[in-house]
């Protein structure tokens, strides 16, 4: 599976940018990305094995320490409450790290409470127009909620929290854990990413959730990385099915679901996600309206996905699409009608 290596960066256009002003997802930042990119100096990160986990903690010059630290703790008490700054006195900036790998080249902030030495974290990143376009799907339309403000060229980010993926197979799959519902859990993962179009789901770009219920442990996937939200030319790259990564998961289905429960679960999955656009139906339109004009990928990758839709769900209308916004409405459009029709029978 060839996924781009450097993807195409995207700005966020005024229609956009108006569509997340209305929804609240805009903030004047006090500091923005750029501003973190001048660093004094960084070291290396390594884990607890000394190996290099490719983020670099950084420093800033004293002078401007102060105004960085204070500026992160009004972005950050604006993502997580109302931005009143009273409510801060004991809160504090534990660290900030960057890291070289990847399109968006984050910095994580680390956010300690002085009463009780609990910690979070955010995320600082280059804003980009098909990651926006991401993460509101994931608000939208996924089992999951994230929240992100956007500023010109700068979003922020929440952290979300879980195990990676492939973390979770080496440290974390022994006796306790029960293959079975990874693999149901993965089958409905795979079905979401495909029905919204997001790509690059290998196992270090989701996390696994692990809830204790009173008889058993639940799980759910979540996608950590949105830059490949319809971008790719290729159907099979927005299966996780597909990634040699996410090998040992696809032999937990294969071992333990059959193929009319793996049906069955698809079925469920595409269910869940029709009640959740009949809900924000008229949001999600306004969504498509703002993208209306952004393509969001090459021209040669929106042809070739288009007409690779077109083939596999035997829809010819998919040819019409000339943005990857108009071929990812056609696409929930295409599941809710048939959700629509399977429940008026």
């Amino acid at each position: 599976m060839n996924i781009s290596k450097k993807k195409r960066h995207f700005p966020v256009s005024s229609s956009l940018s108006a569509y997340l002003k209305k929804y609240d997802r805009t903030m004047r930042l006090p500091i923005t990305y750029q501003d973190l990119m001048r660093y004094s100096d960084h070291f290396p990160i390594l884990d607890r094995e000394g190996k290099d986990t490719l983020w670099e903690g950084v420093f800033y010059d004293y002078r401007e320490m102060e105004e960085i630290h204070s500026g992160l703790l009004d972005i950050y008490q604006r993502l997580r409450s109302d931005g009143n700054k009273e409510a801060r006195s004991h809160l504090i900036v534990d660290s900030i790290d960057y890291c070289t790998f990847g399109n968006s080249n984050p910095f994580r902030i680390k956010i300690r409470n002085l009463h009780n030495d609990i910690h979070d974290y955010f995320y600082v990143k280059k804003a980009d127009a098909s990651r926006v376009f991401g993460l509101e799907l994931e608000y939208l339309l996924s089992p999951n909620r994230i929240d992100f403000l956007v500023d010109s060229d700068t979003l922020i980010e929440e952290h979300v929290s879980g195990i990676p993926g492939d973390v979770f197979l080496d440290k974390w799959m022994d006796e306790n854990q029960n293959p079975k519902r990874i693999a149901k859990e993965f089958v409905k993962f795979n079905e979401r990413c495909f029905l919204r179009l997001l790509g690059d789901q290998r196992s270090y770009n989701f996390v696994i959730v692990l809830t204790p219920d009173f008889d058993e442990i639940k799980y759910r996937i979540r996608s950590i990385d949105f830059d490949q939200q319809s971008y790719e030319p290729r159907v099979n790259l927005y299966k996780p099915q597909f990634f040699k990564e996410n090998s040992k998961y696809v032999q937990f289905v294969m071992d333990y679901i059959d193929p009319s429960s793996i049906k069955q679960y698809q079925h469920e999955e595409r269910s869940l996600m029709s009640k959740r656009m009949i809900v924000a139906r008229d949001r999600m339109e306004e969504l498509f309206a703002a993208l209306s004009k952004e393509k969001l990928s090459t021209d040669e990758k929106i042809q070739q996905l288009s007409q690779e839709l077109a083939r596999e769900l035997k829809e010819p209308k998919f040819l019409q699409c000339t943005t990857m916004g108009e071929i990812v409405r056609k696409l929930l459009y295409f599941t809710l009608r048939q959700y629509e029709d399977s429940s008026q029978k």
